[in-house]
């Protein structure tokens, strides 16, 4: 399955809006029962604005009805010389969003590599962080 999650990876980075850094990224998210949701980045004249590939295919499947139980894996691609891992801000939404063991699969066509969450982000900001005594 993961081949499939970074070919779908890969098609959905031909999507990428880029025209600033000409950076492109794309991502999928596996579900249990199968389904996939697909993102990437979308960059904004205003930096600050940006999404990246992970968040948007994170949202879209929370969008569509999915919860974090419901997420297997996710798969991020890039034509990058190197392998690129998430920024600190999905790694944030993926400690939100997914659950510490889910596998994050990188791949840029020459290497690829695999991480859990809680390897990626092994402290994160959570609710508990922001309990009133």
């Amino acid at each position: 399955m993961k081949e499939e999650m970074i070919k779908c990876a890969y098609a959905a980075m031909k999507n990428a809006y880029a025209p600033y850094s000409k950076f492109r990224v794309g991502a999928c998210v596996l579900c249990y029962d199968g389904s996939m949701f697909y993102g990437t980045n979308v960059e904004n004249a205003s930096y600050g604005l940006t999404n990246c590939a992970e968040r948007t295919a994170i949202f879209s499947a929370i969008a569509n009805g999915k919860k974090k139980a419901d997420i297997h894996s996710i798969a991020v691609v890039s034509e990058s010389e190197h392998l690129i891992t998430p920024c600190g801000a999905c790694r944030q939404v993926f400690s939100e969003c997914l659950d510490p063991n889910t596998v994050i699969y990188l791949s840029n066509g020459k290497k690829e590599a695999q991480f859990k969450v809680k390897d990626l982000l092994p402290y994160p900001f959570s609710s508990e962080d922001i309990q009133h005594v």
